[in-house]
């Protein structure tokens, strides 16, 4: 089972890591990250990088495709090697999945059109743009899609996605593996529950994120 994880400068590390540390322990799992280049790609922090093993041309047809968020995913929305890719990928995988703004590369490559989806949720209306459907769930199973919410969503969705590739009792020996047992010190973890500053601020601080990379 090849796994494919494309990475990116500018990328959400969790996106990619969180289901990285749920899938790689799929017995028989091969987790690739690629790029359009190998070597070392910078987290939307700059404090972190991590490193493409292989190129989108040397792994043109996995099993599983998972495309993570960040404010990189601006860039790859326009670029033409990595929707290519996307598209050709998805043609013959059995799954193909993202976690927050990586739905926006999905939309972008024309995946989402007519599908109802989810990513990080102050994109969600975005999703229009692609033909899409946005619904404010942890995440969201569309035939052989699925997409799923901002940054820790991603490993729900990817245990529910090791269920489905391999029975519900391999991925909860893999939840309590990574003893993945969630109980967070606060009760804000989504905008339904934050109160308004609490948004407030985090639409601010991405506001200066953005326009530090302009």
């Amino acid at each position: 089972m090849k796994i494919a994880i494309p990475i990116f400068d500018r990328m959400t590390a969790l996106d990619c890591i969180g289901p990285y540390e749920v899938l790689s322990r799929i017995p028989g799992a091969e987790v690739t990250f690629i790029a359009s280049e190998t070597g070392p790609k910078r987290a939307d922090t700059n404090m972190l990088s991590v490193s493409a093993d292989a190129t989108l041309a040397e792994l043109p047809n996995p099993d599983v495709i998972l495309i993570g968020g960040g404010y990189g995913t601006r860039s790859l929305m326009k670029d033409p090697e990595m929707l290519d890719w996307v598209r050709t990928a998805h043609e013959t995988s059995q799954w193909t999945t993202s976690v927050c703004t990586g739905a926006l590369v999905l939309g972008a490559a024309g995946i989402l059109d007519g599908l109802e989806a989810t990513t990080y949720w102050t994109e969600l209306e975005t999703l229009r743009q692609f033909g899409a459907t946005p619904v404010s769930e942890r995440f969201v199973e569309q035939g052989k899609v699925i997409t799923a919410a901002g940054v820790s969503a991603g490993i729900d969705m990817a245990l529910m996605l090791a269920a489905r590739m391999t029975a519900p009792e391999v991925a909860q020996a893999i939840q309590l593996g990574i003893e993945y047992d969630p109980q967070p010190p606060f009760d804000t973890g989504s905008p339904a529950k934050a109160p308004q500053e609490i948004q407030d601020l985090v639409r601010a601080a991405q506001r200066a994120e953005e326009q530090a990379a302009a």
